[in-house]
């Protein structure tokens, strides 16, 4: 089992397509649950702890807007966890607007960067290319490993 970022990280299409194939995808929706489940850290809208500025600090400039910073505080980390990741570009809002165009810009350029397989698909524009869509996900995401020990070998 491979633990895949998504992109959008908050897709719940891509979340449950890397599921039933298997893997655990790393997306947003579970690290927000954690954080306002969390005991001692204060409810909305101040769901921070003293630590997540420093943490999106190592993701992102000072100079950065601070939304950035705050998201990559989440987003940054779910990346360095990753062992394999799928990007869908050109997504509409619906399939999972992640809300700010310059932490898009940094989660793709963050995500392509690691040493690890990616897949970079456009958004299906139609039936065939959802299809099309659909079986390249599943393809990739049968040729990664299901256990530890695939993954050494």
């Amino acid at each position: 089992m491979v633990k895949v970022i998504i992109y959008p990280t908050n897709s719940l299409i891509l979340s449950d397509l890397v599921e039933r194939f298997g893997h655990t995808p790393l997306a947003m929706m579970e690290k927000i649950k954690e954080k306002i489940s969390t005991v001692g850290v204060d409810s909305p809208p101040l769901n921070i702890t003293a630590e997540e500025p420093k943490t999106g600090l190592k993701y992102a400039a000072v100079e950065v807007p601070a939304g950035v910073r705050g998201r990559m505080a989440i987003v940054g980390p779910m990346i360095d966890e990753a062992e394999a990741g799928i990007i869908v570009n050109e997504s509409p809002m619906a399939f999972g607007c992640m809300g700010c165009a310059r932490t898009n810009e940094l989660t793709k350029f963050l995500i392509r960067e690691r040493d690890m397989p990616v897949l970079e698909v456009d958004y299906p524009q139609g039936d065939d290319e959802a299809r099309e869509f659909v079986y390249k996900i599943g393809e990739f995401l049968k040729s990664l490993p299901k256990n530890e020990k695939e993954g050494q070998e």
